[in-house]
């Protein structure tokens, strides 16, 4: 998919990184990954407060959504825009998501926000030792 800018209405939020929508005139809803972030997985701790973090800001809004290709799944990789915020950004500061270190260099702003979001222990960050949601999958055999 060449990237592109779509208007959407969010109709599902899977989990913290990922959501459901109706672009256009398109009848079949696209699978949306949040592009840059990662967040906890559904059943990790803080994983079901990311569901309900991104679903407050997204669900059943529109959306502007960046196309930037698909991921290894097959779901649209984009950045992603509800009620005039970044949904990453937001996720980030919250302490919601992660920045993975490959990203961390190409998005200077998220990583500050993360890092702003560990030092005042917001969200998954109030863990002793939150454990990212890369290795909660290795560990836990899901892909």
């Amino acid at each position: 998919m060449p990237a592109a800018v779509l208007l959407c209405l969010v109709i599902a939020v899977g989990d913290g990184d990922s959501l459901s929508a109706r672009c256009d005139a398109s009848q079949r809803p696209l699978q949306v990954r949040l592009a840059t972030i990662d967040a906890p997985e559904l059943r990790q701790a803080f994983g079901q407060a990311a569901r309900s973090g991104l679903q407050g800001l997204c669900l059943h809004q529109r959306a502007q959504m960046h196309t930037l290709g698909h991921d290894a799944y097959g779901r649209t990789l984009a950045h992603v825009r509800c009620r005039g915020q970044d949904a990453a950004a937001a996720q980030v500061g919250a302490g919601l998501a992660w920045v993975p270190s490959r990203q961390a260099a190409s998005q200077p702003q998220l990583y500050r926000l993360q890092q702003q979001a560990r030092a005042s222990g917001a969200g998954l960050w109030a863990q002793r030792r939150p454990m990212p949601p890369w290795d909660y999958r290795r560990r836990h055999g899901q892909p």
